[in-house]
């Protein structure tokens, strides 16, 4: 069972900048020869989408290895790479999980900057539309103004919300939301964490401590652990990815403002580099846009709709 059952809507629109990229490049070489010199500009162009040096690799080398067979005399290009960029992100689990007794707890983490509080709102409220109830905890008492933001979004969804002063221990905050979320057999407690560096190592202590209190209340719980990154932020991504996953059990990563950059291939590289799978992503600035993240339907977007 799983949260975030509907179909992808707003991805054509959200991968605008991205396909502004491609569309020209790609449209250019449908109906050619696949040759050395079209596979090279193939290779140039998945770069400058972010797609990453090991995906890019790994299929520019497949394909000189079927020209050199000549397995792909009469092929198409657009629908080759259409293929080999879906099977990239094939066999991920992309559910978020749901606890088998109410309520599933969800904690949200990334650094400063990358919209985290916001996708919190936005997970919120396609969760409330679902007709699911949800119990917000403001466990970001780090950042001045962060505990105020969430309420502001909470009262505009007419979302509950568990609070605490700015400065409070976001694990005392944590423990009473999870006690609220029992007693108000809330469907889900979303946790807004404060934003930090790996490298911040009180920090990063804080959280697995919030981890360990809400694992003392909730049988299981967090159920996920979604890491927020910043698509505009392109390869930065990765490396964020990759310091979280060392210190706490991210399992999922919501991609946020997907619709802000020209290089949403950084999607492939996030993948292939982390082993993380993308469960969520944001599409645009309002509280509607986020949207499951289904690999078919992202790649069409970026090549049938857009070639």
């Amino acid at each position: 069972m799983g949260l975030f059952r509907a179909t992808i809507a707003a991805l054509r629109g959200g991968l605008s900048k991205t396909r502004s990229i491609l569309s020209a490049p790609l449209a250019n070489m449908r109906g050619r020869v696949i040759d050395e010199e079209t596979i090279d500009e193939l290779e140039h162009l998945l770069l400058s989408s972010d797609v990453g040096v090991t995906t890019t690799d790994s299929i520019v080398q497949d394909l000189r290895d079927e020209v050199g067979s000549g397995a792909l005399k009469d092929k198409d290009i657009l629908e080759l790479l259409r293929e080999r960029l879906v099977r990239r992100l094939e066999d991920k689990n992309r559910t978020i999980a749901v606890a088998d007794q109410a309520p599933t707890a969800i904690l949200v983490a990334g650094v400063n900057g990358v919209g985290k509080t916001t996708s919190v709102a936005k997970i919120g409220r396609a969760l409330k539309d679902e007709g699911r109830t949800v119990l917000l905890a403001a466990a970001d008492t780090f950042r001045a103004g962060a505990v105020s933001q969430l309420t502001t979004w909470a009262d505009r969804l007419g979302i509950e919300i568990v609070k605490g002063a700015q400065g409070a221990d976001p694990a005392a905050v944590t423990f009473d939301a999870a006690t609220a979320a029992i007693s108000r057999k809330a469907d889900v407690l979303l946790i807004d964490t404060a934003g930090r560096l790996h490298t911040q190592e009180p920090l990063m202590r804080q959280l697995e401590k919030m981890q360990q209190v809400t694992a003392n209340k909730i049988e299981g719980a967090p159920h996920e652990v979604l890491l927020v990154l910043d698509a505009t932020q392109g390869q930065n991504t990765l490396s964020q990815a990759k310091k979280f996953a060392e210190s706490i059990h991210v399992t999922g990563i919501f991609l946020s403002k997907l619709d802000g950059t020209a290089r949403g291939g950084i999607v492939f590289a996030i993948e292939d580099e982390t082993g993380i799978p993308i469960k969520l992503i944001g599409v645009g600035e309002r509280p509607e846009d986020v949207e499951p993240f289904d690999p078919e339907s992202f790649v069409s977007a970026l090549i049938e709709d857009g070639a």
